[in-house]
């Protein structure tokens, strides 16, 4: 990949590159949607990798870049247990392998990557992570930085059921992939309880459109005025506009504005991170309007967080239990 060619191999801590994310086992000739990035992850010989260039264009394609460090690939075996991790090498997604190591990796995770025992550590890495980030939530944060907290564990919830499926976990599709799994599974029925903590089951195409519209108003104030280097800055930019706005507003005139509501919220908080710190008036004049949409969500107080918290760590055995189905439904599943 011409990328990796000119601006990763040349640096001296190089050790190899590979796909990742949505576009790992799209046949060769797909057409990459619009609303998609090209995920290349950096492998150095850093114990501390640099910050992620994150998105970026490169010849009409955008590319979203994450360094990650030799030592995270040590073995087969802790790449297996990585949920998000793993799912990269199960097929052949290598750039450059100069050491030889990353092919190496790849045969060896491929080829068990589908053992239940594997799926199963899997699902648990998975639940650890919504367990541990809901732990460490801050009360004392700022309110838009609290939603933070809690959203994006309580989203990990689809993550367990993709991973048990030996689906991709994917970030932004993570709600329609995760219906998708359970009513190809005969658990169509368990999908709105995915919904209900998320607080998003019963709302309407025409609120999750008006709080969009409000986020695309945010959205491009905070992208104008970013200076402050966060690990998300690039998407919050006018190249990733067209995921963030373009492909909410796609799910939402698709019928799946319930599914739009993940990104839409955890874009607007992170707006907000940054008009926070580089444009405060900017970020008490837009407020009104995030405080608006996650009210819909149910959640007006870091009172109501907290017990937002509670109901998904109460909620994990039955998660647990949906993902055990699933594995034991699965006929990719080996032994």
């Amino acid at each position: 990949m011409q990328w990796v060619k000119e601006h990763a191999r040349p640096d001296s801590g190089f050790r190899g590159a590979y796909f990742s994310g949505s576009t790992v086992g799209l046949p060769d000739d797909a057409e990459l949607s619009p609303f998609s990035d090209v995920d290349i992850v950096v492998v150095t010989a850093e114990p501390d990798p640099p910050a992620k260039p994150g998105k970026l264009r490169f010849r009409g394609a955008l590319l979203e870049v994450t360094y990650l460090s030799w030592d995270d690939l040590s073995s087969a075996d802790a790449v297996l247990s990585s949920y998000h991790l793993a799912g990269s090498f199960r097929c052949d997604t290598v750039i450059d392998d100069p050491t030889g190591h990353l092919r190496g990796l790849r045969a060896d995770v491929s080829r068990r990557f589908a053992e239940r025992s594997w799926v199963r550590r899997r699902c648990l890495d998975a639940e650890r992570r919504i367990g541990t980030r809901l732990a460490a939530f801050d009360a004392s944060a700022p309110f838009h930085e609290q939603v933070t907290a809690w959203l994006f564990p309580t989203g990990v919830t689809t993550h367990v059921l993709l991973v048990a499926a030996l689906r991709n976990p994917t970030v932004r599709l993570r709600y329609p992939a995760a219906r998708a799994v359970l009513t190809d599974h005969g658990l169509a029925r368990r999908y709105p309880e995915l919904l209900e903590l998320l607080g998003c089951a019963r709302l309407s195409a025409e609120r999750t459109g008006h709080h969009l519209d409000e986020l695309a108003r945010t959205f491009d104030v905070a992208a104008q005025v970013a200076r402050t280097p966060f690990f998300f800055t690039s998407d919050i930019t006018a190249a990733a506009r067209p995921i963030a706005i373009d492909g909410s507003r796609h799910l939402i005139e698709r019928g799946d504005h319930r599914e739009a509501v993940f990104w839409i919220t955890a874009t607007f908080a992170r707006c907000h991170t940054v008009l926070a710190a580089d444009a405060p008036d900017q970020h008490l004049a837009r407020l009104p309007a995030f405080r608006e949409a996650v009210a819909d969500l149910g959640v007006t107080s870091t009172g109501d967080l907290l017990h937002r918290a509670e109901e998904v760590i109460g909620f994990l055995p039955r998660l647990r239990q949906t993902a055990e189905e699933i594995l034991a439904a699965n006929t990719d599943i080996i032994g």
